[in-house]
């Protein structure tokens, strides 16, 4: 049988408590066996508790400390699932898919809408399936969820109430497990290294209508990257007839070296800076686009970036689809 590592991190899915009691993290392994007794069946398992926390508790520097885990322990097992809150899986997984390049075997994130313990629990078919890819999925971190495997750094949660929790609007699928598992080819590293670093010195703007520019303005001296959620294909006000143009933000923050990576409020599709005319004073001020990255993934990948590159070659790494984040 192969052999893989099962870490636990945390979230809804080893939780013990009903609802509308606060659910609270439980003695996790112990009701894995007795709920999911199958799992034994499909692989030679390890057991590690990594961190016990509800994924709003994940932070960079656990990201680091969980990529630098799995980095020492990978070579001795076959592949590794990672149970994982939903909150903020998404960014754990995009943090794994940049920490790990050169990744040659399967890292699963996995997790559940309800605690495995619980009747109606998803967690049960959610775990069989995540065993299930990490033995014959592809070989880089994805998130396995509602019978469908997801590249890691393309997903993002969509719902709170339903099992069909995450969606990748921008990347087809790796996996469908139904009657039958079928896995696309995905990534394949040639050999693992770490490159754990992170800074979490970035700022993420969402832009809105009524957007007073002096609030981006004062919070740039104290970030070293920004994120903007731009409307549509990069666009932002940029007339200065009722004073909430945004320009000054761009340029100011070139003034400051603190690079600025643009990504679109609409999930499907990507940013081009060239289109509209907002886009393109950005552009000249140096924003960097960020194409048809989740906002997950621009955020995440500005925080490696800027802890691992400098000048143009954090330009350069933003800009190039490092671990198939972008198109």
């Amino acid at each position: 049988m192969k052999k893989l590592l099962l870490l636990h991190t945390g979230g809804t899915l080893g939780m013990t408590g009903r609802r509308p009691d606060a659910l609270k993290p439980g003695s996790f392994f112990r009701t894995v066996q007795e709920r999911v007794p199958e799992l034994t069946k499909l692989a030679d398992l390890e057991f590690e508790v990594f961190s016990n926390l509800d994924s709003c508790e994940m932070q960079p520097e656990l990201w680091s400390k969980l990529a630098t885990r799995v980095a020492q322990r990978i070579s001795k097992f076959d592949g590794v699932v990672i149970t994982h809150g939903t909150d903020t899986l998404s960014e754990t997984a995009c943090a794994l898919s940049f920490m790990l390049p050169g990744l040659n075997k399967p890292v699963v994130l996995t997790g559940a809408q309800r605690p495995l313990g619980e009747i109606r629990t998803d967690a049960r078919l959610n775990l069989i399936d995540a065993v299930t890819s990490a033995l014959h999925g592809p070989r880089e971190v994805t998130v396995c969820f509602d019978s469908h495997l997801y590249r890691g750094n393309r997903v993002r949660k969509v719902s709170i109430a339903e099992y069909d929790a995450f969606d990748s609007p921008n990347h087809p699928v790796l996996g469908v497990l139904g009657v039958d598992a079928k896995f696309q080819r995905g990534l394949a590293g040639k050999g693992l290294r770490l490159m754990e670093q992170v800074d979490p010195r970035v700022f993420l703007l969402r832009i809105f209508p009524g957007l007073d520019p002096q609030i981006p303005l004062s919070i740039l001296p104290h970030v070293r990257g920004l994120v903007v959620e731009a409307y549509g294909a990069g666009n932002f006000p940029s007339s200065d007839e009722l004073g909430r143009s945004l320009t000054s933000v761009f340029e100011r923050a070139r003034q400051l070296d603190v690079p600025v990576v643009v990504v679109s409020q609409a999930p499907r599709n990507g940013v081009d800076l060239s289109l509209y005319e907002s886009g393109n004073r950005a552009r000249r001020s140096g924003a960097i686009s960020g194409g048809d990255m989740t906002v997950s993934a621009a955020v995440v990948k500005l925080m490696h970036g800027l802890a691992n590159h400098r000048g143009n070659a954090l330009r350069k790494y933003l800009e190039r689809s490092v671990a198939g984040e972008r198109s």
